[in-house]
């Protein structure tokens, strides 16, 4: 190799140098995420109803005691996207079956159990509200890599599972 001028780096002519550089992580698109949360809607209502049924069956056990547990239902989708998301798949069942995973960005790492909680919260408050909805789907829609507001926040990305 020749020397570079100065004020110029050095060329990288060899096949090796481009083999090294990191694969950058295929976004995953807004259509794909659309249909997994529809999915997830699913799972989700199929989760309620089995922890409602195990509630139910602790009350009657605990006499009544155990029915306080109800209170823990509106936030099974919370629960049932951190164990998910958290876990070692990094995607809630809709995600899988639609080849999706959520990752760091950077560096490709698993999410945690209460970033993922977090990340699924910001989502339910943002489609719950129809501003905070429009302004998280500008964000996709806006971006090249199609990261949602509540991903942006929370520094994850949706990509496509290898």
């Amino acid at each position: 190799m020749q020397n570079p001028q100065p004020g110029y780096a050095e060329r990288f002519e060899t096949t090796a140098y481009a083999a090294s550089l990191p694969v950058p992580f295929v976004r995953a698109s807004l259509g794909a995420r659309t249909v997994a949360y529809l999915l997830d809607i699913l799972f989700i209502f199929g989760f309620t109803a089995l922890l409602t049924l195990l509630i139910t069956v602790i009350g009657v056990v605990t006499f009544g005691l155990g029915w306080t547990l109800f209170a823990v239902l509106p936030a099974s989708g919370v629960i049932y996207s951190a164990i998910t998301v958290g876990g070692a798949k990094q995607s809630t069942i809709g995600q899988r079956l639609m080849g999706l995973r959520v990752v760091a960005p950077e560096s490709g790492a698993r999410v945690d159990v209460v970033t993922a909680a977090v990340h699924a919260l910001l989502f339910y408050v943002a489609v719950s509200t129809f501003l905070l909805w429009c302004v998280d789907l500008a964000f996709g829609l806006m971006r090249a890599d199609r990261r949602l507001g509540h991903d942006l926040l929370l520094g994850l990305a949706v990509v496509h599972a290898r």
